[in-house]
């Protein structure tokens, strides 16, 4: 089933999310091991949740960025969380499992991006399922976006020591897609084969959030 929130001009609802998915969008986790103490039925109940949002806060989101506009939704969601389930947390840094991104032993396959862009809005980035396509990346936007994928579900650092941006086209076959003998590369192999880079097992410090307390909602 699918789950998810939605905002209109005065409200903020959640629908069919657990109370993990919810913690991992309010703080942007990509990892399993960045939420540490949530008992079992949060990541089992599911709940549907609505919210008013006053007019000064409906006003100041209008002039809010995109960047902005995500940071002011994970903090909705934190208080929802807050309120609703009583939630008492804090967070940590622990030493995890992680991915070096490197560059492979072939070498690296891309060349950097022209110096001179005359359109500067038409560098980003975007990822769906099995691609990833950006203009003018660098690696460290790249190693962020790997881990924001559900493939890798790590944390990815960029190990390359480049500083340069690049135009990137990166194409794989999702896991739990790769059971015909004509299925693309994993992202792994991708990585490697199509841009010369190569994601290596490795531990490093990563944010955690420890949840304290946390309760089921009375209905209202």
């Amino acid at each position: 089933m699918n789950g998810g929130w939605q905002f209109t001009a005065d409200s903020f609802s959640v629908t069919n999310l657990t109370v993990q998915q919810m913690l991992f969008n309010a703080y942007d986790l990509k990892m399993d091991g960045q939420l540490i103490g949530l008992p079992k039925w949060g990541d089992t109940d599911r709940w549907d949740i609505q919210a008013k949002i006053g007019d000064e806060a409906q006003q100041a989101m209008h002039k809010l960025n995109r960047l902005q506009y995500t940071n002011e939704i994970q903090l909705m969601l934190q208080n929802l969380l807050v309120q609703r389930f009583q939630l008492k947390s804090h967070s940590e840094t622990r030493e995890l499992p992680i991915y070096d991104l490197t560059i492979a032993k072939n070498g690296l396959k891309l060349k950097a991006a022209a110096s001179e862009n005359p359109v500067k809005w038409s560098a980003g980035w975007s990822m769906g399922s099995g691609k990833f396509t950006g203009k003018e990346v660098d690696f460290a936007s790249l190693a962020k976006a790997l881990s924001s994928c559900d493939d890798v579900s790590r944390i990815v650092v960029d190990k390359t020591g480049l500083t340069e941006k690049y135009d990137v086209h990166l194409k794989w076959t999702p896991d739990g897609q790769q059971e015909t003998a004509d299925s693309g590369p994993s992202i792994f192999t991708a990585l490697e084969e199509q841009l010369g880079l190569k994601l290596v097992p490795a531990k490093g410090p990563v944010d955690v959030i420890v949840v304290d307390h946390i309760e089921l909602p009375s209905e209202n």
